[in-house]
């Protein structure tokens, strides 16, 4: 074993960075063994100096992140204070002098991704972020190394928790969006502003970086089409129980039926319950990858936390430790492929709508002809009526995005049609 200690600096130690640090004191002796050199925590970079922070040596902390990263000495640098800038050129700066990377921010890495992995190949060093995607689970290794030698097709996930919590809660209590999510801020699982995970934000940033790696092609965050949750009601899950279903907020990357572009999405669905997605509970994550010759594939754990989210980091720093030492870095940017990302329009899938019509006759009829003037058809219908007032809940074979698109703006417009109460993907199948 190498005497001469891997020096590491951590910016951010917040829940995250504590549990890093704390791992690499407790399992201090085994992460030497695991790397072949001690690891010495060199320093330390906060905005608030003056927290205590238990088992970090006051000695380490600055407020100069900046001057932390320039050292000179630095053998690896962990970015876990999130957001673009300052963690942008904090990187960009490390990578400068001489220390490699490990991430877990994703909203930089699906902004930015390609311009640092161009800065880490400059500088000879490594860029590594398994934590920016799912937490503990390992995926973003799998998807660049164990399946190097595969075709992945596509990526289908459930990748934030927050979400997940509030339409298990919908699914399971019958409870509405707005007490689901109330419970789910109570428990800790929601921040006091929800917007980046109920609308999507996260899910779409964890997009863009599983796209890119799963078809060697650079997908930015402005590529993938996002749709929040905020909409879904217990009507919806009533409707999705009614089909043999539950609503997930998903990820979803894949390549066309061509295979000559790609597409990214996020938003809600309808799967079946006799997909494996449909199973995972709470603030649990999961992500299912097809591929032509491993087939399918099942990732699922804790897809956020402290402690998990600091399992994934810890994980790389073994990782880019090793090559650290035997002078060699790990795989990089792959985006050879350079495939296109078509628009959602392109996107060809089923759809379960729910229509506010007037209860009379030939009302079935009109809805239907529309359905059939933009080529969208229908596999069941479902009517109810009373009093007057009718739901009519259409279930459609598959067809392209901008399809459904234009059959609901002719809906709209219909005498007949008071209102479009739902739309909804139906996946999974």
């Amino acid at each position: 074993m190498r005497t001469r200690p891997l020096k590491v600096a951590l910016l951010g130690c917040g829940v995250v960075g504590s549990e890093v640090a704390r791992i690499m004191t407790t399992h201090a002796d085994d992460l030497a063994a695991r790397i072949g050199a001690p690891v010495e925590l060199a320093g330390v970079a906060v905005r608030r100096p003056d927290k205590v922070r238990e088992g970090i040596d006051p000695a380490l902390v600055t407020t100069d992140a900046t001057a932390l990263v320039k050292r000179g000495d630095l053998d690896i640098v962990v970015e876990v204070i999130g957001g673009i800038e300052p963690a942008r050129a904090l990187i960009t700066t490390a990578f400068e002098h001489g220390a490699s990377v490990v991430s877990a921010n994703k909203a930089l890495l699906a902004q930015d991704g390609a311009a640092l992995h161009a800065a880490a190949e400059e500088h000879g060093r490594d860029l590594y972020y398994e934590a920016a995607v799912a937490g503990a689970i390992p995926l973003i290794r799998p998807l660049r190394e164990s399946l190097a030698g595969d075709k992945v097709n596509r990526v289908l996930g459930i990748v934030n928790g927050t979400t997940n919590f509030i339409l298990d809660k919908m699914d399971t209590t019958g409870a509405g969006y707005q007490e689901a999510l109330d419970e789910a801020t109570a428990l800790g699982y929601a921040e006091a502003d929800p917007t980046a995970d109920v609308e999507g934000f996260d899910a779409a940033a964890k997009a863009a970086i599983l796209a890119g790696i799963a078809f060697h092609t650079r997908v930015r965050l402005d590529d993938v089409h996002r749709e929040g949750m905020t909409e879904v009601t217990a009507a919806d899950f009533a409707s999705a129980k009614e089909m043999g279903c539950t609503i997930k907020l998903l990820a979803i990357c894949e390549r066309a039926g061509d295979g000559a572009s790609v597409t990214a999405r996020v938003h809600p669905a309808m799967i079946p319950l006799s997909h494996p997605l449909a199973s995972v509970r709470g603030a649990y994550n999961a992500v299912f990858v097809e591929s032509d010759a491993a087939g399918q594939l099942m990732f699922y754990g804790p897809g956020a936390g402290g402690a998990p989210t600091a399992s994934a980091v810890l994980g790389d720093l073994v990782a880019v430790g090793r090559n650290r030492i035997s002078g060699a870095t790990g795989p990089g940017e792959s985006a050879y492929a350079a495939l296109p990302v078509s628009p959602m329009g392109e996107v060809v899938t089923r759809y379960h709508i729910s229509l506010d019509v007037a209860d009379k006759p030939g009302v079935l009829a009109q809805v239907a002809t529309v359905f059939a003037e933009h080529g969208v058809s229908i596999d069941t219908v479902r009517q109810q009526g009373k009093d007057g007032e009718a739901s009519l809940v259409v279930v459609t074979h598959r067809a392209s995005d901008a399809a459904l698109g234009g059959t609901v703006e002719t809906l709209r417009k219909l005498d007949t049609v008071r209102g479009v109460a739902s739309i909804m993907r139906v996946e999974g199948e």
